[in-house]
């Protein structure tokens, strides 16, 4: 072997190297915009658009629509990593998360952050309307500020208030198309608001060592896990009323009716044996069913939509 083979090697290692740096920094970014969060809320905001017109909504509104709000979500999502540094580094769950790791800066993440919002603005207000943009702004507001800054700090009831934030989508999506905000629209707002505490108290019970550990009053933390369990259970009954406004106003038929009793009956039966039972993996599988159960109801609503 020559001498100059080893430099040889190191000289062509030298570019993958610097593609995997850059693969994984680009990794990180996109871990920022909390991708799988993301995909629900714009998931209902789609929902939201087709649900706003009788046939289907206008191609511009769609794709310019669903680009600005799902920009404005990735940004809300930087700015919360940010916010949320130190109690990520705390949490077993959220530790390897790109800013505690030292993967990215604080100042990168806030200005990838701007980008996103700064975009999504321009986009909804130029392409979209106005109304849509400004709906926007004050979601990723909600979201990323009121509710990170003061409310998950300030309260146990901090996902009860903030979850208006979290079910803003589908009146977005919805104003996107029509330039209104519709009562049929703040419909399924509720249906979005009055899943968030199930949904997120679920996951606190699951996680409250590392909520008390961090210092953030979430309900399982503040108040215990058997009264946490029981406002589940009330909340579940409380969402399956919410869930059969559609039909009482006849936005939606029988085949959403149908379907929604049955997974509105699903997520009371995981209610009702978390309240019975001490079993550890419960809250976790019913936090993991309250996803598959939101978008399932979206899809059904849609579905009878074009019925």
């Amino acid at each position: 072997m020559s001498a100059v083979e080893p430099i040889r090697k190191r000289a062509s290692a030298g570019p993958a190297i610097a593609h995997d740096a850059a693969s994984t920094r680009w990794r990180d970014y996109f871990e920022l915009t909390k991708p799988k969060v993301v995909t629900l809320i714009i998931f209902t905001a789609v929902i939201g658009m087709f649900m706003a017109v009788p046939g289907l909504p206008p191609v511009r509104a769609l794709i310019f629509g669903t680009l600005g709000i799902w920009l404005a979500a990735a940004s809300a999502a930087a700015i919360n990593h940010v916010l949320d540094r130190r109690i990520d580094a705390v949490m077993a769950r959220t530790r390897n998360r790109p800013l505690p790791r030292g993967h990215l800066t604080e100042l990168s993440a806030l200005v990838f952050a701007g980008v996103l919002g700064m975009a999504s603005m321009l986009i909804l207000a130029t392409l979209v309307n106005t109304l849509t943009a400004v709906l926007t702004f004050a979601s990723l507001i909600g979201y990323a500020v009121i509710y990170t800054v003061w409310l998950k700090r300030a309260t146990p009831q901090n996902i009860v208030i903030g979850g208006a934030a979290g079910a803003a989508p589908p009146v977005l999506g919805w104003a996107a198309v029509t330039n209104t905000v519709d009562p049929n629209a703040l419909l399924l707002f509720l249906i979005i608001f009055t899943w968030t505490p199930p949904h997120f108290w679920a996951l606190a019970i699951a996680r409250r060592n590392e909520y008390a550990k961090a210092g953030i009053p979430m309900l399982p933390v503040t108040h215990g896990v058997r009264y946490t369990k029981l406002h589940i259970f009330f909340y579940t009954i409380l969402l399956t009323v919410v869930c059969l406004l559609p039909v009482l106003t006849r936005m939606s038929g029988l085949l959403y009716l149908a379907g929604t009793l049955v997974l509105n009956g699903i997520f009371i039966g995981y209610a009702v044996r978390m309240q019975r039972s001490e079993r550890s993996d419960l809250p976790m599988r019913a936090f993991r069913y309250s996803i598959n159960y939101l978008m399932l109801t979206f899809a059904l609503l849609l579905a009878d939509h074009y019925l």
